[in-house]
């Protein structure tokens, strides 16, 4: 038995020395595989870490004879080595692959047109071309990536230390750093003139949020409210203003307010809120999500809540909440009040404290985008 396998052993090694391969069938446990992307790097091990030895393109078919924990050994007549499995599928049919030229052409073509630079502060590398999937990683501004796809508005890319993901194409520039860099950073002193800034009135429709202790004020209605005075001011100052909901009935879902929010390309995302505790907690509180992201806002608008418009400040805090943790914007959320503490309540319902705490978060804005 065992000389048997030596012999099938040789003879495959032979076959591949002298270049010859059936045209008809792969060996035993290989297939053939289409790809699915407009360029696959091919690696000359099972690692991102590992030598790029040349590329495919799209629809390219090529015969898979190996897995490895998600990545599939590959071989076309005129390259060989390892790719990731998910770009790859299974397909029945004689491979045909694209000649040297072709792909010399491929990775140059490649290298000269699809560099592109990080626009966004801080920009989420997603598992797919969607808001649903999976974080993998993030992209600070400025930073130089590699398109290898696009689909509906998002973009596969590859950063210079070989992760691959996608993310949101209107965060990202092709071209040279500088240039994205320049773009970027013109406009910084104006305040908020022309900025894009998202109002995100909490709760809505169906979920009142907390129902106040001692004059069963209802936080919905007042994050409303607090919305609109807020508008104002920061329309009045220069800024394009939009908000997750318009309506008392309107209850759009935490996704949908993200979603807003990146559609839009935001400068800044604000989540208007007023809080409850067990315990008879007073005061205000900013949250952010991002320490390099958020907390300078965060930092920024509580600075000048803090300044006096009625109830003390708490400072600011790590939130694991989902529209700023989901959010590619910057973004804070600001509990301005405890509604379950009958003084703060007694505060918080008049128009006079809304349109102080309006007018902090709007100088905050201002004090932010003016650093």
């Amino acid at each position: 038995m065992k000389k048997n396998v030596y012999l099938i052993i040789l003879i495959c090694g032979l076959m591949s020395i002298s270049g010859y391969m059936p045209n008809q069938a792969v060996a035993s446990g290989s297939y053939t595989a289409r790809v699915y992307t407009d360029l696959l790097n091919v690696r000359s091990e099972p690692s991102l870490e590992s030598t790029i030895v040349g590329a495919l393109k799209n629809r390219e078919l090529v015969t898979v004879s190996n897995d490895e924990h998600g990545w599939l050994r590959i071989k076309s007549d005129q390259l060989s080595g390892w790719v990731a499995g998910q770009y790859l599928k299974k397909v029945d049919g004689t491979v045909v692959t694209a000649s040297a030229t072709d792909q010399d052409s491929i990775v140059q073509k490649s290298s000269a047109t699809t560099r592109a630079t990080v626009l966004a502060d801080s920009l989420r590398i997603r598992a797919g071309a969607g808001l649903s999937y999976k974080v993998l990683g993030g992209l600070t501004k400025g930073e130089a990536v590699t398109i290898m796809d696009n689909q509906e508005g998002w973009a596969k890319i590859q950063t210079a230390d070989g992760q691959i993901g996608w993310v949101s194409d209107r965060y990202i520039v092709r071209g040279a750093k500088q240039t994205a860099s320049a773009s970027v950073s013109s406009g910084k002193s104006n305040g908020l003139k022309g900025k894009v800034i998202v109002i995100d009135p909490g709760h809505g429709g169906d979920d009142p949020g907390m129902i106040g202790m001692k004059h069963e004020t209802i936080e919905k209605e007042l994050n409303l409210t607090t919305s609109f005075y807020l508008k104002d001011e920061l329309r009045n100052r220069g800024a394009r203003v939009l908000m997750t909901r318009t309506k008392d009935e309107e209850r759009p879902k935490l996704s949908d307010r993200v979603m807003i929010s990146e559609s839009a390309g935001a400068d800044a995302f604000v989540s208007i809120h007023y809080n409850s505790s067990e315990k008879n907690t007073s005061g205000i509180l900013t949250f952010f999500y991002s320490e390099t992201k958020d907390q300078p806002l965060a930092r920024a608008i509580e600075n000048r809540l803090a300044d006096g418009i009625g109830l003390k400040s708490n400072g600011i805090s790590f939130g694991n909440l989902h529209v700023l943790r989901e959010n590619d914007r910057v973004s804070t959320l600001v509990e301005l009040g405890f509604l379950s503490n009958a003084k703060d309540e007694s505060i918080v319902r008049g128009s006079s404290y809304q349109k102080k705490a309006a007018k902090a978060i709007a100088e905050g804005l201002e004090d932010y985008f003016s650093r």
